[in-house]
């Protein structure tokens, strides 16, 4: 049995003891938990088991050769003996304590680590928030285990009883454990090692045992007379999974952009969290850490808002489940399908969490995942419906949007052109010999796409895009008459490859007129679409290209997506500044 196969059979269990603690935590009126900080710490840990499939190699597969080729003591059977397992876990709980130091005292550790302390709250769905990056160097720090001669299977099952064992010290539902509390990780000393206050910011390290925060300075009592604030000194403020695993890679990468010394470039992924090159300091100051300021993040969600995504968790989690049963035996391709369709719907369910989309979005991002997934894994009767009601979606998300409008939304009947011609020209596409209606249907839907993006702007404002965008497509068009494209096509093909690249040069050039979020979106999503049909072409009158269907319409549907809620975002900003434009020129003003 896999590892992942074990922590989806512990996975009922991991469940049920959170039930327990927060019915445990409403009786005694000590509630713990809070439905979204709950959901995307369990998130985190869904989308860090499912990311491990792609790592074996990083930590057992170099375990185990390193261990075969380089091993300085002979295996005599010893490590499979009692006091053999007892001396492998030790030595592996000591070799993770300096593991889980060095992540709280060298940034670039503390980038991959910081994942599992951003949540402002403690209890056992904390456990279960995990980073998606440790595969990547924490192997390194075990491969004296290795060199010693502990076989891989060894290895593998102390290293699965430390991680199991410190599920249950996640909680404030138990108190002080006496004694035990000096030798042993417990909900008490992990609380400490939790929070942010001066007193016990890193400190007890440990992961099974205190003997190694005791030996080296870094064990800390909790104190009943401070209790504990939880998070990070920068708090994360967000419930988005992909931010929450890149947010400290990302300011590490900006603040070594910022240093103008070499040194200090390199200095910033090596020193402890929070250090800062001189010169990057003043120019970009931060203000100081100081507890009594920090406040918790918790934007107001609607209760039926709640109930929905709690279904689609549900549905994401069961998603989970099957992808990690089935992992080790798939193929790559298909494992890369299903973790993207995953990872796009924890995002979605993130996302309209903080209010940043709404419901019908959400099921327009899953529709569009799921489609890609099927057809890439060839499950056709899931793709033949997934992938017209991806369009049908679309549609009821901007007829929705049109109705809460009372004065109408701008350029929604173009809007709602474009997608109808792109739901015909998806289901030409799905049956054969209906090429050139699908490509006709899309000629169209561009055509439509071109209208809606003139509205308020001139003509191909940017040039320097609507040359770059012409030389792209002539480079294109050029590769299709080289590779084999049909005399019959030429035309046809040529007028399509006109007609797209005005739309995304159009697109381009909105978003620089307009210089918003929306405008650029909307850019985004129109590059996307260029990308998409060129990989289209490419796939059907060049040469066939490995897991097509992923890249195709993986492409496609990120522009359909982008340039609908970026058209709605957009149209919904207008409409507000029509409505209240005083209220819009102070917070410009504001905004300068």
């Amino acid at each position: 049995m896999s590892p992942s196969q074990i922590i989806v059979l512990a996975t009922p269990v991991f469940l049920a003891l959170i039930a327990i603690e927060f019915v445990v935590g409403l009786r005694r009126g000590r509630n713990t938990y809070r439905f979204d900080d709950a959901l995307s710490s369990i998130s985190l840990g869904m989308l860090s088991q499912a990311s491990v499939v792609f790592v074996p190699l990083l930590k057992i597969g170099i375990y185990t050769a390193v261990f075969s080729q380089l091993s300085l003591l002979p295996d005599t059977g010893f490590w499979t003996t009692v006091p053999g397992w007892l001396l492998a876990l030790l030595f592996y709980d000591f070799l993770y304590y300096w593991n889980h130091r060095l992540g709280h005292t060298v940034g670039l550790f503390w980038a991959a680590h910081v994942v599992h302390h951003q949540s402002q709250d403690y209890n056992l769905s904390t456990a279960l928030r995990q980073p998606s990056s440790y595969p990547l160097l924490g192997w390194v720090f075990y491969l004296p285990m290795a060199l010693a001669g502990v076989p891989p299977l060894v290895f593998a099952v102390v290293a699965l009883i430390d991680l199991l064992y410190q599920f249950w010290i996640h909680t404030e539902q138990i108190g002080s454990l006496g004694r035990f509390d000096r030798w042993f990780a417990s909900p008490s000393n992990h609380r400490v090692h939790h929070a942010v206050n001066d007193r016990y910011v890193d400190k007890n390290y440990g992961g099974i045992l205190m003997l190694w925060d005791h030996l080296f300075g870094s064990f800390e009592p909790e104190d009943p007379r401070e209790p504990c604030v939880y998070g990070t000194r920068s708090p994360l403020n967000s419930w988005d999974p992909l931010w929450a695993n890149a947010e400290v890679y990302w300011a590490l990468a900006r603040d070594s952009w910022r240093a103008e010394n070499w040194a200090d470039k390199l200095r910033v992924w090596f020193k402890p969290p929070g250090w800062r090159p001189a010169d990057v300091a003043a120019a970009f100051p931060k203000p100081p850490f100081d507890i009594t300021t920090q406040r918790t993040y918790a934007p107001p969600v609607a209760r039926t808002v709640m109930w929905f995504a709690a279904l689609q968790f549900v549905l994401l989690l069961g998603g989970v489940v099957a992808f990690l049963w089935r992992a080790d035996t798939a193929a790559l391709s298909h494992n890369l399908a299903w973790f993207t369709a995953l990872l796009a719907g924890l995002w979605a369910v993130g996302a309209l969490l903080q209010g940043r989309i709404t419901r019908g979005e959400v099921l327009l991002i899953e529709c569009a995942a799921l489609s890609m997934a099927s057809a890439t894994t060839g499950w056709t009767a899931a793709h033949l419906v997934f992938k017209p009601l991806t369009m049908v979606v679309a549609l009821a998300v901007v007829f929705a949007a049109k109705r809460s409008c009372a004065d109408g939304l701008r350029g929604a009947p173009w809007l709602l052109a474009a997608l109808a011609a792109s739901l015909a020209g998806d289901v030409f596409l799905m049956l054969d010999g209906l090429f050139i209606p699908g490509l006709a249907a899309f000629l169209l839907a561009h055509i439509a796409y071109i209208a809606l993006f003139r509205q308020g702007v001139p003509w191909l404002a940017n040039r320097s895009a609507a040359w770059g965008v012409a030389a792209v497509g002539l480079g294109m068009y050029a590769v299709l008459w080289s590779g084999g494209l049909p005399p019959g096509l030429r035309g046809p093909v040529a007028a399509y490859v006109l007609a797209i690249g005005l739309m995304a040069a159009q697109a381009l050039g909105r978003a620089s007129v307009q210089r918003d979020g929306p405008s650029m979106v909307v850019a985004a999503g129109a590059a996307c679409f260029m990308l998409s049909d060129a990989l289209l072409a490419i796939n059907r009158f060049v040469s066939p290209l490995p897991m097509s269907a992923f890249w195709v319409l993986g492409s496609y549907y990120a522009a359909q997506c982008l340039m609908v809620m970026g058209v709605l975002r957009g149209a919904a900003i207008a409409l507000k500044a029509h409505r209240y434009p005083r209220l819009r020129a102070q917070e410009r003003h504001s905004d300068a």
